[in-house]
């Protein structure tokens, strides 16, 4: 793949652009078939099989997930949020035989009935290649905050 870090940052970009925008089918299109979605809380290394996680999702959770949120029933999301979010501090690490490792910092303002809240923490991605194209296979999210009450995480984070 020509030009890795143009590529990967790019790729952040959109699906940053994605997720703000609600554009959920598209955001799932960059995901690959087999996927790991996690949003730990209290510490950021738990095991989530013993551990609570805010998400812990596979491919059906997120997918249902999705549904979830694009439902007119989606109580918790009527109005739909507002979000914007900034990425910073990309690290790439390329593993090899297609497989990229990306950290990134971000700050994302959620704006709901009059009132901002700020979200802020780290996102690790683990992304593959497949046809020239990236895809994500992971996504580790660590909420700076995650040990602390987190009101009506009703969106993609």
């Amino acid at each position: 793949m020509d030009n890795l870090t143009d590529h990967v940052t790019k790729f952040l970009y959109l699906e940053a652009d994605l997720m703000d925008e609600h554009r959920f089918d598209e955001w799932l299109a960059l995901w690959s078939s087999e996927l790991l979605y996690w949003v730990p809380c209290n510490d950021d290394d738990i095991d989530p099989a013993r551990q609570v996680s805010l998400i812990y999702d596979d491919r059906v959770a997120l997918e249902n997930r999705i549904a979830r949120l694009q439902s007119p029933a989606a109580h918790s999301q009527i109005p739909r949020s507002r979000l914007r979010r900034v990425l910073s501090n990309i690290v790439i690490n390329d593993k090899g035989a297609g497989v990229v490792e990306v950290s990134s910092n971000f700050i994302l303002a959620e704006s709901r009935h009059h009132r901002q809240n700020i979200f802020a923490g780290k996102s690790i991605h683990t992304l593959v290649e497949q046809e020239n194209n990236l895809l994500m296979a992971q996504k580790k999210v660590l909420l700076i905050d995650n040990d602390d009450y987190i009101n009506n995480l009703s969106f993609i984070v």
